[in-house]
């Protein structure tokens, strides 16, 4: 391949990363069935990589794409006169050069992808693989990089989602009513997750995956326009732009982890936390405009913007911290809620008040198996004192982390606790 050949090439990539969410979403809608839209999508790209080295990429390759998209819908509903009415639809405008697309229309498509991506029909772990497919542009392989699963597990839960959608007849459209309240939930679930598990990788040898931090935080971006009066949505970004912004700061040069209060705040990217500051305030002006109270979103927020305020770990507000906990599980009462609410009192009130709510989720024994639960019992059990029963309290907890830096954390704490 020569050196023209290679960059046109990258062009090609970096124009199917940008136009492959828009395209899939276009023709989706035309052929109402996303498998066969990812499909007609590839076949773009493929003469894409074929004719744009001779040819040139074109002025708006974005409009190119979508024309040989239908073009090739065309072909395929030519095929199977079922589809008369489709091929009539499929076929207008197509003499010619492709007019370039409302970005109204180019919105709704969008806003559709997402919903259908993200049907409560499909399992959480195959939502979160269709969305980073179809929305992230990444391809199955940089799927289970990510989450460190064969490729193959990877391309099982994305056909079987496409088939799934397409055998239950979901309709490509954005749900109305009560039906938005309850879809957009799944929606935003989806794109935490995906943010989570970058942030704090579930299993591996990496502490964190910041890759899938950006598909995530790219994705709330794009929600955020298209629903600009949902303030959870306002919410969400907020919470990601900030969480985003202590990446840099998370981990050693080594690889090692730094905890929040170990942090240099000099590290944490202003710019993101500014950001999120901004999406904040979107989101309570949005609820003020509904006359509602902040969201389960809007409040994790609040309490990532407290730590963002705070020059050094000694001037974070935790009684305010505190407080939007207290706020928080009213609305979202899981346990590891219920956990990280007990950290902040512990700081607030002190380790022995700590230590009571943490034992009360304990007792509940949903975060058995969570390692998490342990490590927090051996943080506050070592500030009151009791280091054997800190010791072994992260004893208990190394194993149950499947996370190869955070266990070796947890057996670094462990040893470094006085005899």
């Amino acid at each position: 391949m020569n050196q023209t050949d290679e960059r046109v090439r990258r062009a090609v990539e970096a124009v199917w990363r940008i136009e492959a969410p828009r395209l899939i979403a276009g023709l989706a809608r035309v052929v109402g069935d996303i498998g066969l839209a990812e499909d007609l999508a590839q076949d773009a790209l493929v003469a894409a990589l074929e004719q744009w080295p001779d040819e040139g990429v074109p002025r708006n390759p974005g409009a190119w794409l979508m024309t040989v998209g239908k073009r090739r819908a065309v072909d395929l509903i030519r095929r199977d006169q079922t589809y008369a009415r489709k091929l009539e639809l499929v076929g207008r405008g197509l003499d010619g050069d492709e007019p370039e697309p409302e970005p109204e229309t180019i919105e709704d498509d969008l806003l559709r992808l997402v919903f259908t991506a993200c049907h409560p029909v499909l399992a959480p772990q195959a939502r979160v693989a269709l969305t980073l497919r179809l929305l992230g542009g990444l391809s199955t392989a940089d799927i289970a990089r990510a989450y460190l699963v064969p490729e193959a597990t990877i391309a099982q839960r994305i056909v079987r989602a496409k088939r799934l959608l397409a055998q239950r007849q979901v309709p490509f459209e954005v749900p109305a009513g009560a039906q938005l309240a309850e879809r957009l939930s799944s929606v935003l679930e989806v794109v935490y997750l995906i943010f989570n598990e970058g942030y704090s990788a579930t299993a591996g040898d990496d502490w964190m995956r910041p890759a899938l931090c950006e598909d995530a935080l790219r994705l709330a971006r794009v929600l955020s326009a298209l629903m600009p009066a949902e303030p959870e949505v306002h919410g969400l970004t907020a919470l990601l732009e900030i969480q985003s912004s202590r990446v840099a700061a998370r981990s050693e040069a080594v690889g090692g982890v730094v905890l929040l209060a170990d942090q240099d705040r000099g590290r944490w990217n202003q710019l993101l936390i500014r950001r999120g500051f901004s999406a904040l305030a979107k989101a309570d002006a949005a609820a003020k405009a509904r006359g509602e109270a902040p969201g389960p979103y809007a409040l994790q927020a609040a309490i990532a913007a407290s730590h963002a305020r705070a020059l050094t770990a000694r001037d974070t507000d935790w009684r305010a911290i505190a407080g939007l906990y207290d706020a928080l599980i009213v609305l979202l009462p899981t346990p590891v809620v219920a956990l990280n609410r007990a950290v902040a009192v512990a700081q607030a009130r002190g380790p022995a008040a700590g230590l009571a709510l943490v034992d009360e989720v304990a007792a509940d024994g949903a975060l058995k198996d969570y390692h998490l639960l342990p490590a927090v019992r051996a943080d506050l059990l070592g500030r009151l004192g009791r280091y054997d029963e800190a010791r072994a309290e992260l004893e208990r907890a190394a194993p149950l982390a499947r996370n190869g830096a955070e266990r070796a954390l947890l057996v670094d704490r462990a040893a470094a606790l006085p005899q």
